[in-house]
């Protein structure tokens, strides 16, 4: 009895102190890992697939008879489908190429525009005034019956 000391597990000569302390912070870092990780995935935003082809269904011709223009979705990014005219459509991408603000069609001046920092394109996507550094990437336009459908190049 006089070679054992208070306080002290035989088998490993580990203080019971220093070993519980280890053992509760082991658990304790374990209990906080397993709730942070679930609201981190939670906080993060999913994944968007591209889309899997070059083409998709962007409206109908009697949806745009009415409004003129319209944003879809193309895989991950949006996309801007237009009537110029009765039968005529133009589509782009609706990312404007200066921060990549989604743009929005004026029909007042028949220009596109990204609002954030006033970057102004015509009908052919081409920079008009602003900051944007390059023009919209066009899309062809398809249509078949009263589906519009838009491929990327």
């Amino acid at each position: 009895m006089g070679s054992e000391r208070k306080g002290t597990d035989n088998a490993t000569g580990v203080p019971r102190r220093k070993f519980l302390n280890g053992f509760l912070g082991g658990t304790c870092a374990a209990v906080a890992a397993a709730v942070i990780y679930p609201v981190i995935n939670y906080l993060r935003p999913p994944r968007v697939a591209e889309a899997p082809t070059n083409r998709v269904l962007a409206a109908k011709v009697s949806e745009l008879a009415e409004k003129k223009w319209k944003i879809f979705p193309f895989g991950s990014e949006p996309g801007m489908i237009i009537q110029t005219a009765p039968g005529e459509y133009r589509a782009f991408a609706a990312m404007c190429t200066h921060l990549s603000c989604t743009v929005q069609y004026e029909e007042e001046s028949k220009r596109i525009w990204c609002a954030c920092h006033n970057g102004w394109y015509d009908l052919s996507g081409r920079v008009v005034s602003g900051p944007p550094p390059h023009p919209l990437e066009r899309y062809e336009v398809n249509v078949v019956g009263d589906d519009i459908f838009v491929v990327r190049g």
